[in-house]
């Protein structure tokens, strides 16, 4: 068993597995700037570790595996650095880049920006109360990369337009049923699962699921392209007051009103 000190996650190896734990459960693990870059950090460092066979992230608290991007602290900017002010694609594209297969477990709600997260893991087992949707267009962001275009290769065209149009919540059941996810288990059978599937990880050849997951990465590789172009327009869409409008409304608990901008 190994650690280090992060400020807003938990990090741990554990039987060949690293642990990557967002750890904000007062505000639902949603993410800000310096969380990206505690995350950045640990999946570099458990990535060029040739000891690690599997990576999970995950949630602390047992009500949210993420809410996405902390707007208490969005106006514009996330006050990072990055195209928004927080380094999301560059989270995104290490996820897949990691040699690892990366596991999201998932219990509460991975809304937004966590929905984003748990998508682009390579494998994703949810508890029976884990909760999926997009928030974006209620709140004036979105995901013009991995997001949508990817999220659509995994549900298809539809549903995908479905989830971001729409805004609405899907249960762990309705994720699977759409192959969101790969496994729903009980809540408290949740830990013991995605353990077991570490285990059955380190007993396969590295370099073969390595070789296996840069094949599946190289046919959906053009939406790293095309979330680089996106995050440039959504930089400018930050700065009008129809963005802004769904910030302050989030923060005020009201509706927006995104018409009259």
């Amino acid at each position: 068993m190994s650690s280090h000190e992060y400020e807003d996650i938990l990090y741990e190896v554990r039987e060949g597995a690293a642990h990557i734990t967002i750890n904000r459960p007062k505000v639902l693990n949603a993410f800000r700037a310096q969380t990206v870059e505690d995350l950045i950090s640990a999946f570099t460092s458990a990535g060029s570790d040739m000891t690690i066979g599997a990576i999970v992230l995950s949630g602390a608290g047992g009500k949210a595996f993420c809410t996405g991007g902390d707007q208490s602290g969005h106006d514009g900017s996330y006050g990072g650095r990055g195209a928004i002010g927080v380094p999301i694609d560059e989270l995104q594209s290490l996820i897949r880049d990691v040699p690892q297969p990366v596991i999201a477990k998932v219990r509460g709600y991975a809304i937004g920006g966590g929905n984003v997260l748990a998508t682009i893991c390579d494998l994703t087992i949810a508890s029976d109360n884990a909760i999926f949707g997009q928030v974006g267009p209620k709140v004036g962001s979105v995901d013009p990369g991995f997001g949508t275009a990817y999220l659509a290769r995994i549900v298809g065209e539809k549903r995908a337009r479905e989830i971001w149009y729409l805004c609405r919540r899907y249960t762990a059941e309705q994720a699977l049923a759409m192959g969101l996810v790969n496994l729903v288990v009980p809540d408290d059978k949740l830990d013991e699962e995605v353990a077991q599937w570490c285990r059955e990880l380190m007993e396969r050849s590295p370099t073969a699921l390595t070789i296996a997951k840069r094949s599946f990465n190289a046919d959906s590789e053009n939406i790293r392209g095309i979330g680089s172009l996106g995050l440039q327009a959504l930089r400018l869409y930050y700065e009008t007051e129809e963005s802004k409008e769904g910030s302050r409304a989030f923060r005020e608990k009201r509706k927006p009103n995104f018409r009259k901008r």
